[in-house]
């Protein structure tokens, strides 16, 4: 007895300190019952509805039976871990004489397979959803379907929200068959009603949703964007999106709107924008931000972006400040590889690699802007005057494209403050200048961009640069950089075999006269691309030499 009175006592005391006795809640769709306590496999829930009625405490597990589907969405409202204790909802292995695979909740008809609203400190893993259209008979009281929904509904501060290792699918809102109007592709964001792969929404810009990571994710065949952060007042902020798969998306893969401090790394992007499905929107670049600040993009992949306008392999849109994007594969995406708008200061294009981007043609297959490897736009909104990019910066960057297309680039001259050094511009099909054409199309006029930095760039021939552009190379380098494959699809097909062309070649790399912010990461970069290091005098383009 007195034993066991001691170990009582180390419990309780462990409990006290916080360091242990969350409760398992145990769900199994086949053998719960609703009425049973929850509390272990033989006392199961059967419903994530029922789950959703408990006050979870510190520490508590919702624990999901592996190779079980569940009907219905989970919903935790106003629900709170800790940081030692959060709340967790996974899969478990109920039987361990069976494989293990993730289950399913299948949310068809429901708004959100999981809902997190006003919630902090969760952790969700190893589950996989669905949610393709409705039933006939159900309430359509809701505008939306989302795989997983981040919200905060009263206001209250959201914080430490971890989704890892999910699994989402064949989301849409409306059943197979719809068919969506020909004109709903040309909205800015579509007007209808469509189905989401993650989606982080905070209306209330007086509270603030921290510490969001998106972690090792799939997210594929929904009918608009993968992953999407709807902010207001640059209210949702310490964001990381990592090491995700997102992919034929009928918006875009990752879409950033008023957010700050974001990294978003190692995730592969592809067939965004994809219209196989009459129910997708059918346009959408690999990744875009708005309204947003501080942004770093590296190390991703973005390819097959497709649609009528925009679909770049990542773009910037108006009103964003200090986005970096380096270290980026960006392959055969329509709408192109450089894409900054308006009212938009201090971003960057550095050491990446663009291949084949830009092939979309104004005017063929329902197009209403031309594909571009290069867009500086004023556009920053209907109502306001033009308003170029401010102090960019686009340099040690390999832009291949073959024969078959002619690269298009558009620089707005309202534009002031443009670096463009050391890159690679290998363009054999030839070059056109053309305007930018957003809803509000950029004009033409004899003016000239302003406090503009633009030499020590390499061109496979003088026709890599178009005439008429209003801007030139001051001191262009010439010549063919024998990349290992080029035409291949990788970041080390463009590894230049030319040496004695590209090494040591570059210029250093400076602010421009009168700017006096810079980068919000270091100007000097002390790897390329495939990490190699990066002398005080840099080479040309993204990738260092052969040996």
């Amino acid at each position: 007895m007195p034993v066991f009175k001691t170990l009582l006592a180390l419990v309780l005391i462990v409990c006290h300190l916080g360091l242990a006795c969350g409760t398992d809640y145990y769900v199994h769709p086949i053998h719960g019952n609703d009425a049973y306590s929850g509390k272990s496999k033989q006392e199961a829930f059967r419903t994530l509805k029922q789950a959703s009625q408990v006050n979870f405490r510190p520490g508590d597990r919702i624990l999901l039976a592996s190779g079980e589907t569940y009907h219905g969405g989970l919903s935790l409202v106003n629900q709170s871990g800790s940081p030692e204790k959060p709340i967790t909802v996974t899969t478990i292995a109920w039987d361990r004489s069976k494989e293990f695979v993730p289950a399913l909740i299948d949310f068809k008809s429901e708004p959100n397979g999981v809902l997190l609203d006003g919630s902090s400190f969760i952790q969700i893993s190893n589950i996989r959803l669905t949610g393709d259209g409705f039933h006939p008979d159900s309430a359509m009281n809701h505008n939306m379907r989302c795989g997983v929904l981040i919200t905060s509904k009263s206001g209250r501060q959201v914080s430490d929200i971890t989704l890892n290792d999910l699994y989402l699918f064949n989301i849409f809102f409306e059943n197979e068959g719809f068919t969506r109007g020909e004109d709903e592709v040309k909205t800015a964001n579509g007007t209808q009603r469509y189905g989401w792969g993650i989606r982080v929404i905070n209306n209330a810009p007086k509270s603030s949703m921290t510490s969001i990571r998106i972690e090792n994710c799939v997210v594929k065949n929904v009918s608009h964007t993968g992953i999407k952060f709807t902010g207001e007042d640059q209210n949702i902020h310490q964001i990381h999106v990592m090491g995700n798969e997102v992919r034929e998306t009928g918006g875009p893969g990752i879409q950033m709107s008023e957010v700050r401090d974001a990294q978003v790394a190692n995730n592969t992007v592809s067939h965004t924008g994809s219209n196989d499905d009459t129910r997708k929107w059918g346009r959408g670049s690999g990744l875009w931000t708005w309204g947003s600040s501080k942004v770093l993009i590296e190390k991703n992949s973005f390819t097959y972006a497709n649609g009528p306008g925009d679909s770049a392999g990542a773009h910037i849109d108006f009103n964003c400040d200090n986005i970096i994007l380096q270290y980026n594969l960006s392959a055969y995406n329509a709408g192109g590889f450089c894409e900054v708008l308006g009212n938009t200061y201090n971003c960057a294009y550095r050491y990446n690699v663009s291949i084949n981007d830009g092939h979309r043609i104004k005017g063929v297959d329902g197009a209403f802007q031309e594909g571009k490897i290069f867009w500086l736009s004023g556009y920053q909104g209907n109502s306001r005057k033009r308003k170029g990019p401010v102090n960019f910066y686009f340099y040690n960057n390999t832009i291949y494209c073959d024969s078959s297309l002619v690269s298009k680039i558009a620089i707005d001259n309202t534009s002031r403050g443009i670096f463009i050094a050391n890159n690679i511009f290998y363009l054999k099909g030839g070059t056109k200048v053309v305007l930018g054409d957003q809803y509000k199309p950029d004009t033409g006029n004899d003016a000239l961009a302003e406090n503009v930095i633009f030499q020590n760039n390499l061109f496979l021939d003088q026709a890599s640069w178009p005439e008429g552009i209003g801007i030139k190379d001051a001191a262009p380098l010439f010549g063919d950089p024998e990349f290992k494959n080029g035409g291949g699809g990788s970041i080390r097909d463009y590894i230049p075999g030319n040496a004695s062309l590209i090494q040591r070649n570059g210029m250093e790399v400076n602010l421009l006269p009168g700017d006096s912010t810079g980068l919000w990461q270091p100007l000097h970069l002390t790897k390329d691309i495939l990490g190699n290091p990066v002398s005080d005098t840099p080479c040309i383009g993204a990738v260092k030499p052969l040996p």
